[in-house]
């Protein structure tokens, strides 16, 4: 399934769509959209309302299903709260309200007004963005290994429209925007759906070499022959218990001077994670396939990019493996030695997404950075301290971690900053290596971020920690997509 978005500037009782949405605000308050139609149709929104055929709670929807005196056959009343109180939140409620509401319906045709809806930090541009990644998010479906897929539009059609002709080309660099995220998010949730015997390293490079192929990126894969003469034994240590060989995705997109210091992304890709010798619990080790978010939001974040053509240097790096139980795998109390040279003892197996990342974090220093972000499922730690709703943020640099709670913020895809002090670094102290992979039971996701920042010192760099955001359990289980929008953000703010 696909959706086409597209913007149109016209007066709500011209439209020819299947379905006309437009909101109204609370104590009959309409919207300029609401209203125009109201007036054609002798009074239809406000005799729903007064029926009380719409609940008082922002995203609420009601349908007029056939009218009389307007082109289009059917209306979509959904509610928008106190106009006084409108913000953001309320905002995103009735758009997701909106949108949850679209997935129930057979028509393929929408239009949907957003004039007369005034928020004070936040423009037409954004609102309209919003729309598109909002209703993105909730028409996307993960159905393709299915035999029989619910049968739903092969392709939805949504118009975002307007009354204000001077606000369209606001709204289009909106939809232009939220459509290329979308995309990358849509990348990212597929490929963390996959299960873990088809998304392999050499799948997730294979994708990255189909990214390049299709935009303005050039990729480089290296095989396990090509780190092992880098020196990379820590990641390499990694892949040894699993059949699959590992990989290094490289992606380099210039949309800038060559000379230019490029931010560089770094993400985790455990393709599948089951501890290795220090093997997890039986429960939910299926969701284990969700380690690999981080490197899948690299690479949905290098899509948006180059479909954006951003005038920035940007590169992508994904470390890939498996970790699995295997007689040639990492024992506990083995010693490995990084590219970076610093010797690491291993006192737990299923710490390895750290030993992916520092070898890629110091093969990363070679195109001499701007800016380098990493992202991983790195620790439940993590998400206990924080849940599921920002991500764990550990950066020792003001202006960067300003900048990354500035992108969250803004892209609706949030981070909390959590310390990386000197004073954890103790933990991590072996009698036998430079290093324990390790750090004891107290303050497990920052003791992790410490072990990374070992390999990032002289780097602007941040840490990002998706393990409570990456994926939903339960019974909506499945790859939020994040963090692909802040990303994107992140890029588009520096531009």
């Amino acid at each position: 399934m696909s959706v086409i978005f597209t913007s149109k500037s016209v007066n709500a009782t011209e439209c020819t769509s299947g379905y006309l949405v437009v909101g109204i605000y609370d104590n009959k308050d309409f919207t300029t959209s609401a209203q125009q139609l109201n007036d054609k149709t002798k009074g239809a929104i406000a005799s729903l309302i007064e029926n009380g055929d719409l609940a008082e709670k922002p995203g609420s929807c009601a349908l007029i299903p056939i009218v009389q005196g307007i082109k289009s056959k059917r209306i979509i009343i959904f509610r928008l709260g106190p106009r006084k109180e409108f913000s953001t939140k309320q905002f995103n409620l009735a758009i997701s309200g909106v949108a949850n509401f679209l997935v129930n319906l057979t028509a393929d045709s929408v239009t949907l007004f957003i004039s007369d809806m005034h928020l004070q930090d936040r423009d037409i541009s954004w609102m309209a963005r919003r729309v598109v990644e909002t209703s993105s998010q909730r028409l996307y479906r993960f159905d393709q290994l299915k035999k029989k897929p619910k049968k739903r539009p092969k392709t939805w059609r949504i118009q975002i429209a307007t009354d204000e002709s001077k606000s369209l080309a606001q709204i289009r660099q909106g939809v232009r925007i939220g459509k290329a995220i979308s995309e990358g998010v849509s990348l990212a949730k597929d490929l963390g759906n996959l299960p873990g015997n088809i998304c392999t390293p050499t799948y997730l490079a294979d994708k990255a070499r189909e990214i390049g192929t299709g935009g303005d990126i050039d990729v480089e894969i290296l095989d396990e022959d090509q780190m092992e003469e880098l020196g990379m034994g820590s990641l390499l240590s990694v892949s040894r218990g699993s059949r699959e060989p590992a990989k290094l995705i490289i992606m380099k997109y210039q949309g800038a001077d060559e000379n230019d210091r490029p931010v560089i992304f770094v993400g985790k890709g455990l393709t599948f994670d089951a501890g290795g010798i220090s093997i997890k619990p039986a429960g939910a080790m299926d969701e284990m396939k969700f380690d690999m978010c981080g490197g899948a939001g690299v690479l949905g974040a290098m899509l948006s990019i180059s479909q954006l053509k951003l005038p920035i240097n940007v590169i992508g790096v994904v470390a890939s493996s498996e970790n699995l139980p295997d007689g040639a795998a990492n024992k506990p109390g083995d010693i490995v030695k990084s590219m970076s040279g610093i010797t690491i003892e291993i006192l737990n197996t299923d710490a390895e997404g750290r030993l992916i990342l520092c070898d890629a974090l110091t093969y990363i220093r070679r195109f001499d950075p701007a800016v380098v972000i990493d992202a991983a499922t790195l620790t439940g730690a993590c998400v206990v301290a924080l849940g599921k709703h920002p991500s764990g943020l550990f950066c020792s640099d003001s202006e960067l971690t300003d900048a990354l709670v500035c992108a969250g913020n803004s892209s609706e895809d949030r981070v909390w900053p959590m310390p990386l002090w000197d004073d954890y670094q103790s933990q991590l102290d072996s009698n036998f290596a430079d290093v324990a992979n390790i750090g004891g039971r107290d303050a497990g996701a920052i003791t992790a971020a410490c072990f990374l920042a070992r390999f990032t010192e002289e780097m602007k760099w941040a840490h990002l920690d998706i393990a409570g955001t990456a994926w939903n359990t339960g019974k909506a289980k499945g790859a939020t997509g994040r963090p692909v929008s802040l990303f994107v953000q992140f890029v588009l703010d520096r531009c």
